[in-house]
């Protein structure tokens, strides 16, 4: 006789092997849709959009790209950016005649508009200085918290918080593990 499943038991339990746990099926799962949503991202070939980690990016005069995004790098437009253009820890120059039509952002780094530069969206700068040419527009709004002095704000305070959630649970703990006294008969 030979055993049937029933049909009650989920599809991971019937496609996975017995031996992997149920923590383990979800990050092959998060794994696998992280992978699918990358091969689809990078064969777009219309306005190519760039993410660069320690490496700078340079468009040149007649490039046309979507979005930029450099973590410790900085960002160099002599062309078009149809997108935002954002940086971590490194600056943004856009040069003579070139144009992005998204927004410009900024996290401990400068801002350097050329002359002719024009930028749609807004422009903030965290951490770092703007340097604009008069000759170069801004539609949206500009935001600086200029001087090094607000990136360190800005990093710690959410450490600072996490911290204090922490030194709180534990404080909750040792008061709930604490013995209580017991009542005494008058």
């Amino acid at each position: 006789m030979s055993k049937v499943r029933s049909s009650s038991q989920s599809w991971s339990r019937r496609s996975f092997p017995r031996t992997w746990s149920p923590k383990l099926t979800t990050v092959f799962c998060a794994v696998v849709l992280f992978c699918l949503a990358l091969s689809t991202s990078a064969s777009a070939k219309d306005n190519p959009s760039y993410t660069q980690v320690g490496h700078n990016i340079s468009i040149g005069p007649n490039e046309q790209v979507g979005e930029l995004t450099c973590f410790g790098c900085s960002i160099r437009v002599r062309g078009q950016v149809a997108g935002d253009v954002t940086t971590f820890g490194g600056s943004v120059v856009v040069e003579d005649q070139s144009q992005v039509v998204g927004e410009i952002t900024t996290f401990a780094g400068d801002i350097r508009l050329g002359p002719g530069a024009k930028v749609s969206g807004d422009v903030t700068v965290f951490g770092g200085q703007m340097r604009r040419d008069p000759e170069a527009s801004i539609s949206g709004d500009v935001t600086t918290m200029g001087g090094r002095h607000w990136f360190v704000p800005i990093v710690l305070a959410p450490f600072l918080f996490l911290g204090l959630l922490v030194a709180f649970v534990i404080w909750l703990v040792q008061r709930m593990r604490r013995p209580s006294a017991p009542a005494v008969a008058a």
